[in-house]
């Protein structure tokens, strides 16, 4: 981030929408980052990140629990953000998630890992929703079992 003002973070969400993989780390119960995973992901109009996984994962099961997300793009000690996730099955969102994997991702488009309107019915995959709630200084990278950083409550405006 250059001076943190909203067009500032307007221009770095505009290299999100263009990024091919996010990472998304979740926060253990006792306040310390889970390893960080690289994503697929889609993103809403209104600048949400829409993202999918199996129920049993680790990652599943601390958002379930209200766990915030720390999501970064870019090189390792690139663009990072706190954000809210939220479980849906919101039909909109799950299509959004099946034609955009689809149109972004050439594996899907083959048809290796592409998530399917039978997976989500069947509880295989589950859609997640992630607003983002603050920007982290430009110097963050994650670090496994590391304290997270402190959580804002509130969304934060772009602009």
């Amino acid at each position: 981030m250059k001076d943190g003002s909203p067009g500032d973070l307007r221009a770095e969400l505009d290299v999100l929408f263009r990024a091919r993989l996010i990472y998304v780390v979740t926060i253990r119960i006792d306040n310390t980052q889970s390893t960080a995973a690289p994503l697929w992901f889609t993103t809403t109009s209104d600048r949400k990140i829409l993202i999918q996984s199996g129920p049993q994962s680790w990652q599943t099961k601390r958002v379930r629990r209200g766990s915030p997300v720390i999501v970064w793009f870019g090189p390792w000690r690139g663009i990072a953000f706190i954000g809210r996730a939220q479980l849906t099955s919101d039909p909109i969102i799950i299509e959004q998630i099946i034609r955009d994997y689809s149109r972004k991702y050439l594996m899907a488009r083959l048809g290796l890992h592409r998530p399917t309107r039978s997976s989500f019915e069947r509880g295989e995959r589950l859609a997640m929703k992630i607003t983002l709630l603050q920007a982290l200084p430009r110097d963050f990278s994650p670090k496994t079992g590391a304290p997270a950083p402190e959580l804002a409550t509130e969304p934060v405006t772009f602009g």
